[in-house]
């Protein structure tokens, strides 16, 4: 027997033991014409696991973007609602969404689920809301305050923890539910609450009373939110990794939605590469429209604008960007080159 023919004999036995390639979740949203999309809501009272305020208006944004990279300006959104993150996790790992936005990202869920996550599409975490007449502006001004936290989370416990670490002595109360804590801040039993800064920003929104207190820059924890796809298929991960890369790209590079269309002839090769004058990036994510990132950003705007309309200045909770800046304003949001 030939060296040849073993070989081949060889390569048919390996292929036949080897599994069946997954299956395309580009090619089941082409299929049906819609992108299913998990997002997490907000319950109406802390679950002491989820701990984020109502985000879901930017995460049904990122939905839309993908579904626009996948198929087009026309393209049709399937929201489905979860909440809780494992069971938007597990949405993902059922087959029953395409993609999942609102999870905070970790080994746990990766292992159990088999999923990946995209790059943060907001930082959240846990910093503090206090009443605006005590003019605090860190952890240590609040020594010997009345500091409120929802029993039995992680913000309880690390609230303590870091205090003592630093020899902060706060007098902290515990509570069970979320309305009692935000009644209690209402009418002053607490002089501040630690919680995400997300939940602090509904609280603050939801009292009148409380409309001139304080976020505190400070937070004692950094808490992402990504969204979640099948950890087996991998064009599907690098085009929603991409769509996010791209719109913030966007903003740093000042495309708009406004503006997109006529920044065609724009000779910078970033944002050539961005509004698809080079057609690398569609040819490696394997999409057939090279402007695939322009019909996007046409559609829902860049990142900045994205978080302005729907969490930021113009949107429900008034948050400042902060973290959720761009790393050239001093945030943590930047994107990977799209190209």
């Amino acid at each position: 027997m030939s060296r040849t023919i073993r070989f081949l004999l060889a390569f048919a036995v390996l292929a036949s033991a080897m599994p069946f390639a997954a299956a395309s979740t580009l090619g089941d949203v082409r299929a049906r014409g819609t992108l299913r999309c998990g997002v997490v809501g907000s319950p109406e009272d802390w679950n002491k696991t989820d701990l984020h305020g109502p985000l879901v208006p930017l995460y049904t944004e990122i939905c839309k973007a993908v579904s626009v990279a996948a198929l087009g300006a026309s393209a049709k959104v399937d929201l489905k609602p979860y909440l809780t993150e494992r069971e938007a996790a597990k949405g993902v790992a059922d087959g029953d969404v395409d993609l999942s936005v609102g999870i905070s990202p970790d080994a746990s869920a990766m292992a159990q689920f088999k999923v990946g996550f995209t790059p943060p599409v907001f930082y959240d975490g846990q910093g503090f809301l206090v009443r605006a007449d005590f003019h605090a502006t860190s952890l240590a001004d609040l020594a010997g305050k009345r500091v409120c936290a929802i029993e039995g989370t992680d913000n309880e416990r690390v609230l303590s923890a870091r205090a003592k670490a630093r020899g902060i002595a706060l007098t902290t109360r515990e509570w069970q539910e979320e309305s009692e804590m935000d009644d209690a801040l209402s009418v002053r039993r607490c002089d501040a609450v630690s919680a995400y800064l997300s939940r602090l920003a509904r609280l603050r929104n939801g009292y009148r009373a409380l409309a001139q207190d304080t976020l505190l820059h400070e937070t004692l924890t950094l808490v992402p939110a990504a969204a979640a796809y099948r950890g087996d298929d991998r064009q599907w991960a690098m085009i929603v990794d991409w769509t996010i890369h791209a719109l913030v790209q966007a903003e740093a590079s000042g495309i708009t939605q406004a503006n997109v269309l006529a920044q065609a002839g724009n000779e910078d090769p970033v944002v050539q590469r961005l509004l698809g004058v080079d057609s690398s990036a569609s040819r490696a994510l394997g999409l057939d429209a090279r402007d695939w990132a322009a019909q996007v950003i046409a559609v829902v705007g860049n990142y900045g604008e994205i978080y302005d309309r729907t969490v930021g200045m113009h949107g429900s909770l008034k948050l400042p960007r902060g973290l959720n800046a761009l790393w050239s304003d001093g945030g943590l949001i930047h994107p990977l080159p799209v190209k």
